[in-house]
């Protein structure tokens, strides 16, 4: 079994936080993992890319080959179309809907869903507004992981509960149940919407 998963976004949506805990997810359920990052600007708005690689056997390369990503999630809608040539036919797209306008000929958001559209498997949902209802405008990002969880074939939803356990632990109580809680609502809202 594996999964190959490609992690789009801005600098400061928390790209590598996801990664983060679908990586402890994968090590604690004995998976075999790789992972390669590119990192655009370090300030907010620059390219954040993610290559995981999930499986039960071992894995040789880091990269995800054109047309091999079972997943692509995006915390940006237009970095979600970047890595389109990446998707398997077969794959799922997963993405916010809210767009970091962060150049001056950024496409009408009426286009942009109208790709999205043209797509057969595609969760779209706002996280930064359903983050925000949740009283936690910082846990969009989780959000985004629940709803990731829905379509995962590899790593148990309970053990990505426990992966955001882990990571958050060091920030206290009411971070890492924020956290989770906004898993959760991502989770049940990609459930109701495929």
């Amino acid at each position: 079994m594996k999964q190959d998963i490609i992690l789009a976004g801005v600098g400061g949506q928390g790209i590598l936080s996801i990664a983060t805990i679908i990586g402890s997810a994968a090590l604690e359920q004995g998976l075999h993992l790789k992972q390669a990052e590119v990192h655009g600007m370090s300030q907010r708005g620059g390219d954040v890319q993610s290559n995981l690689r999930l499986s039960s056997d071992p894995i040789h390369s880091d990269l995800i080959p054109r047309g091999a990503a079972d997943v692509v999630v995006s915390l940006e809608p237009m970095e979600a179309l970047r890595y389109l040539p990446w998707l398997s036919p077969d794959g799922w797209i997963i993405t916010n809907t809210t767009p970091f306008v962060n150049i001056p000929d950024y496409p009408d958001m009426e286009k942009v869903k109208a790709e999205f559209d043209r797509l057969p498997r595609v969760i779209a949902l706002d996280v930064d507004s359903i983050a925000k209802d949740l009283g936690s405008p910082r846990s969009a990002n989780m959000v985004l992981l629940g709803a990731t969880a829905a379509v995962m074939s590899i790593l148990d939803a309970d053990k990505l509960r426990d992966g955001i356990r882990r990571v958050f632990a060091r920030k206290g109580d009411a971070v890492v149940e924020a956290n989770v809680k906004a898993f959760d609502a991502g989770l049940e809202l990609s459930k109701q919407g495929r």
